[in-house]
């Protein structure tokens, strides 16, 4: 069984609507204490990095998410939730993140853009991705859907298995032993998205 994450900080239906589409019932929780009941865990996320830490902190969920992370389960953070994996964010001001992937997270710097661009990044882009069993099935490059004006900053590169031009290369796709992020949103995504979601139930 998956469980979404609820913080009140997503749109937890749109995710669960996806699975739904693949077959695969979803439970949308909001207790820290039945986290490791569940096989695999989605850790979703729309607005801003320090609210979102906040409202994990008020629902005691840090320490839950530590602990779901030290065990061989696979944890999947998408958009918001996949900076959160993250030490930091510079996102209106300084704020620690849950720390279970080095590296930080840093508003676009427009002044290295090669071209005049909107932030922030909105709508289909390019996601240039390795071989990891999360794109099993999928080309080498493929078009996913982005809402985001920050980005991660990766301490180490083999945690990068997935990059996109926005202006420059941008880390879009994670992965840390059973912890796993992904920038785009995979429900928006079509069925580019529908696929990386269904490779994540058969891990």
């Amino acid at each position: 069984m998956i469980a979404i994450v609820d913080y009140n900080m997503g749109n937890l239906a749109s995710v669960q609507n996806a699975f739904a589409k693949l077959g695969e019932e979803t439970v949308v929780e909001n207790d820290p204490k039945k986290f490791k009941d569940y096989d695999k865990l989605i850790l979703p996320g729309v607005g801003a990095f320090g609210d979102a830490m906040e409202h994990l902190r008020e629902r005691n969920m840090i320490d839950a998410l530590k602990d779901y992370a030290k065990s061989t389960k696979y944890m999947l953070g998408i958009c918001l939730g996949m900076q959160l994996l993250f030490e930091s964010s510079e996102e209106f001001g300084k704020h620690e993140g849950l720390g279970l992937i080095k590296g930080s997270v840093t508003a676009f710097d427009t002044s290295k853009f090669s071209e005049p661009l909107k932030v922030p990044h909105m709508g289909w882009n390019r996601m240039f991705t390795e071989n990891h069993p999360l794109f099993k099935n999928l080309d080498d490059e493929h078009y996913l859907y982005f809402v985001h004006t920050y980005h991660v900053n990766c301490a180490n590169e083999e945690d990068i298995i997935g990059r996109t031009d926005y202006g420059y290369k941008f880390t879009s796709a994670v992965a840390h032993d059973n912890v796993m992020g992904i920038q785009s949103h995979p429900e928006k995504s079509h069925e580019n998205g529908l696929k990386i979601l269904e490779n994540f139930i058969g891990l």
